[in-house]
């Protein structure tokens, strides 16, 4: 095995896409095994490397990691995205679980139907505009600091950044109130890392389609209907 930590997960965004983010913008080079088949998903159980018998799972530093969670936790403490102390570790933390809430109603949307696409577009656009993005703008503005905590780059802002440019995917001029995340987005979105990752051709997935949709309900046995919130 190289040294380059390996993902294992489908060809497509979901839960596996803020991994790439975060390594992407700790500069680390990484490599992808994506599953396609149900036997590629079997093997992987079989060979007791998926804990609780799901992915995304990724091979770094000789372990076996699972949990979406766990592994960002992980990637950001290495690469020192994860605050310099326990108190901006844990605003860290509440943070990026605000807009895990936030990328969750985002998630399920490829697997939603035409009609309920349309009722959970709107619910995400209500959502960010009324719950979260208003937390964002009010820390930014109070702080006048570039980032979101210590005035040092940390997971919370590259999480942050993937999530606004999901909205804006559901509704592209979703920051016309926000003056202080527009400003943020540009500053991120600048950092020579984040700037490689938003460039065509890097390892960031695009919106998912079709296929991704039903190569995830076949390798995954997912026979049952998503509904919207």
């Amino acid at each position: 095995m190289s040294g380059k930590p390996k993902l294992y997960y489908f060809d497509g965004r979901g839960k596996m896409e803020s991994i790439r983010w975060l390594l992407a913008a700790a500069g680390v080079e990484f490599e992808e095994e994506f599953l396609e088949t149900r036997e590629q998903y079997e093997k992987l159980l079989q060979g007791g490397s998926l804990m609780f018998q799901q992915v995304p799972m990724v091979e770094i530093d000789g372990m076996k990691m699972v949990q979406t969670r766990a592994i960002l936790s992980y990637i950001a403490a290495k690469y020192n995205l994860y605050g310099k102390d326990l108190k901006e570790r844990a605003l860290i933390d509440m943070y990026v679980g605000g807009t895990d809430d936030l990328m969750g109603f985002i998630l399920m949307f490829p697997f939603l139907s035409a009609e309920d696409k349309e009722k959970q577009r709107a619910f995400i656009v209500q959502k960010a505009t009324s719950r979260y993005f208003p937390v964002y703008e009010k820390v930014l503005k109070d702080h006048g600091q570039d980032f979101l905590v210590g005035n040092n780059f940390s997971w919370a802002d590259v999480h942050l950044l993937e999530a606004i440019l999901m909205v804006e995917e559901k509704k592209s001029d979703v920051l016309s109130g926000f003056p202080q995340l527009q400003a943020f987005k540009a500053r991120i979105s600048s950092i020579p890392t984040i700037k490689k990752f938003l460039e065509p051709g890097s390892q960031r997935k695009p919106v998912p389609d079709d296929k991704y949709v039903e190569t995830v309900r076949r390798v995954l046995r997912m026979y049952y209907d998503i509904k919207a919130n």
